[in-house]
C-alpha cells in the first residue's frame, strides 16, 4: 500500500505546459512514500527524539491519498507561505529603501559624500554579519515564530526613525541598528518551485516599493520636510503594521497551530497526521530536535568546523561581489547621467520584472538539467559581458545607452535562493546543523556585500573604470576557479565515500547506523549534492 517510486519534483516545467511524466495517479489510492521508518532494521536508527514536538502526531502506519496532501499543501500555500512572503517583502521594503532615497538630496541634505554612504552601508552589512549568528540561536530557543515577528518589529521601528536623522554620525548609528535587529511544512521536492515563488516576492516588493516611493517623494517639502524623510517613515509604518500582523500568524509548528485568537487552529487531527508524517517520511532528521531547543556549544563548534561546507562559503563570499556595486549605485548613477528623482524611480521597475523573467527562466532550466553548480554560476556568466560593456562606454555615453547596459546588467537570473542556500541546507545534513550552517553561510554573504560596498568610491566617480575592472576580475575568478573547483571537490568527496561504503558488508552498515556517534553529513552513507 506504499508508493516505491522517488517522488518527483513539483516544478514550474511541468505545471507551466502541463506535462505528465506517468499517468496520472488515482486521486484516492495512496500517496505515502515508502521510506526507512518501513524497514523493521533500518527504522530505529531515525525514530524522532522523544521530545521532538509533533511526536505524538507521529506514525509510520500513517496513510494517506493523493487528493488528501494536494488539498493540504494548497492549504499550507495559502496559510505559511503567503505571510511568510508578505513579512520578507516587509523587510526588504525598509532594507532597498536607501537607494531611493538616494536618488533625491539625501547625501546633500546630510552634508555626506558616496565615501560616507558607502561606510553606511558597510557598517550596516558588518552590524547584520555580526548579529546573524546570535540571531539564528535566539530564534532556535525561543522559536521562530516569536523571533521573526520580533525582528520584524524592531527593524521597522529602526527605519522610521532615519525620518529624524541629522548628519553623518546618526545615518551610521541607525545603519548599524537595522543589521542587528519551511522545513517543518514542505518535503525537499516541493521546496524549489516555492524558494523561487518566496524570492520572486522581493522582486514584486521591490517594484510596488519604486512605484510607491515615486508617490511619497512628492511630499518633499510637506511639513517642512524633505520627501526621502517621509520616505523612511511611511515605508517603516507599513512594516510595523505588517511585523504586529506576523505575531499572529507563525505558529509553531505543524501541531501547536491553536491559540487564544485561533481557538480551533489550522489543521484538523488528520491534517496534522498527514504534515508531520510526510515530512518525516521525506527528511526522518528533522525530527533530532524539537522548535525550542537551544544549540549547545560543541554542537556550535562542529558545525563550524565542518570543512566540507567551506566551498560553498567560499561562494557565498564571492559571487554577490560582481553585480552589487552597480544595483548599490543605481540611483545615483541615472542622476548623475542626467535624470531627475522622478524618473529614476521609475527607471528602476524594467530590471526588478526582468528580475522576476529570469528567475522564473534560471528555475525551470535547473529543474530540467538537474545541476547545481553550472546553474549557479549562470548568474556571473549573465553578469560579465554587460560589466565589459560598461566598462568600455566611452565619456559621457548616452544616457539610454547607459541604462539600458546597467538595465541589462541587474535582470541577472539570480540564483542564490534557489541553488546556493538550498544547496548550503542539502549539504550541512542535519537539522541540528543546518541553523548554524545557514547563519555562517549567509555571513559571508554579507562580508560579500562589506566587500561591495568600498569598490565604487568617490575618487573613481563618475565612471568608476577602476571599480568596473575589479569586478570583471573577480567575476572571471568565480567562473574559472572557484565554482568548477567546488564540484570537482564534492565529486572527489563523494567517491571517498562511495568506496568505503561499497566495501562494507550488510552486517557491517547494520553495525555502522546502530553505534554511529556521526551527524549530518559527518555519515558514511551521506552524499554531497553538487
Amino acid at each position: 500500500d506504499l508508493v516505491d517510486e522517488e517522488e518527483e519534483q513539483v516544478n514550474f516545467t511541468d505545471t507551466l505546459f502541463r506535462r505528465r511524466k506517468r499517468p496520472t495517479a488515482n486521486p484516492d489510492s495512496i500517496a505515502t512514500k515508502r521510506c526507512v521508518f518501513d524497514d523493521p532494521v533500518l527504522a530505529p536508527h531515525y525514530w524522532p527524539k522523544k521530545d521532538y514536538e509533533n511526536i505524538h502526531r507521529f506514525d509510520p502506519s500513517a496513510r494517506w491519498t493523493y487528493r488528501e496532501e494536494r488539498a493540504l499543501v494548497r492549504k499550507i500555500d495559502w496559510k505559511i507561505m503567503l505571510m511568510a512572503a508578505i513579512g520578507f517583502s516587509a523587510l526588504n521594503l525598509d532594507r532597498f529603501n536607501i537607494s531611493q532615497a538616494n536618488s533625491t538630496s539625501f547625501l546633500s541634505d546630510l552634508g555626506m559624500t558616496t565615501d560616507d554612504f558607502n561606510l553606511g552601508n558597510s557598517v550596516f552589512r558588518l552590524a547584520f554579519l555580526c548579529a546573524e549568528l546570535p540571531s539564528q540561536l535566539v530564534s532556535k530557543r525561543v522559536g521562530p515564530d516569536r523571533w521573526i515577528p520580533t525582528q520584524i518589529c524592531l527593524w521597522s521601528i529602526v527605519s522610521l526613525s532615519q525620518f529624524w536623522l541629522t548628519g553623518r554620525t546618526p545615518f551610521l548609528v541607525c545603519r548599524g541598528l537595522l543589521g542587528y535587529v519551511f522545513l517543518y511544512f514542505y518535503t525537499k521536492a516541493e521546496l524549489p518551485i516555492r524558494l523561487a515563488l518566496f524570492w520572486m516576492s522581493m522582486y514584486f516588493c521591490s517594484i510596488v516599493a519604486s512605484f510607491l516611493a515615486y508617490g511619497i517623494l512628492h511630499l518633499d517639502g510637506v511639513a517642512g520636510e524633505a520627501g526621502w524623510r517621509w520616505l523612511f517613515l511611511i515605508e517603516g509604518g507599513i512594516t510595523l503594521l505588517i511585523g504586529v500582523a506576523t505575531y499572529f500568524n507563525m505558529p509553531p509548528s505543524p501541531t501547536q497551530t491553536k491559540a487564544w485568537f485561533r481557538p480551533k487552529g489550522w489543521f484538523s487531527e488528520r491534517e496534522e497526521i498527514i504534515t508531520v508524517n510526510r515530512i518525516l517520511r521525506d527528511d526522518p532528521t528533522k525530527g533530532d530536535m524539537h522548535n525550542r531547543e537551544g544549540l549547545s556549544l560543541r554542537r556550535l563548534w562542529t558545525a563550524i568546523c565542518d570543512y566540507d561546507l567551506w566551498p560553498l562559503y567560499t561562494l557565498g563570499l564571492m559571487f554577490g561581489i560582481p553585480n552589487n556595486p552597480p544595483a548599490t549605485y543605481l540611483t545615483l548613477l541615472l542622476r548623475d547621467i542626467g535624470f531627475n528623482t522622478f524618473q529614476t524611480n521609475l527607471l528602476t521597475i524594467p530590471y526588478q520584472a526582468m528580475g522576476i523573467v529570469t528567475m522564473f527562466l534560471i528555475t525551470l532550466l535547473s529543474e530540467y538539467v538537474g545541476e547545481r553548480t553550472f546553474v549557479a554560476m549562470l548568474e556571473d556568466l549573465w553578469t560579465l559581458p554587460f560589466l565589459v560593456a560598461l566598462y568600455a562606454l566611452p565619456s559621457g555615453p548616452n544616457p539610454w545607452v547607459f541604462f539600458g547596459i546597467v538595465t541589462g546588467l541587474l535582470s541577472y537570473p539570480y540564483t542564490h535562493p534557489i541553488q546556493q542556500v538550498g544547496w548550503c541546507s542539502r549539504n550541512a545534513g542535519a537539522v541540528s546543523s543546518r541553523t548554524v550552517n545557514a547563519s555562517l553561510y549567509n555571513m559571508f554573504v554579507q562580508a560579500s556585500s562589506i566587500i561591495s560596498s568600498q569598490i565604487y568610491v568617490a575618487s573613481d566617480a563618475p565612471r568608476y573604470e577602476r571599480g568596473n575592472r575589479i569586478l570583471i576580475i573577480i567575476c572571471c575568478v568565480n567562473l574559472g576557479i572557484l565554482y568548477p573547483g567546488t564540484k570537482a571537490y564534492y565529486m572527489w568527496r563523494n567517491h571517498q565515500r562511495d568506496k568505503i561504503w561499497n566495501s562494507m558488508t550488510v552486517e557491517e552498515r547494520d553495525h555502522y547506523l546502530r553505534t554511529t556517534k556521526d551527524l549530518g553529513n559527518r555519515r558514511l552513507d551521506f552524499r554531497f549534492a553538487h
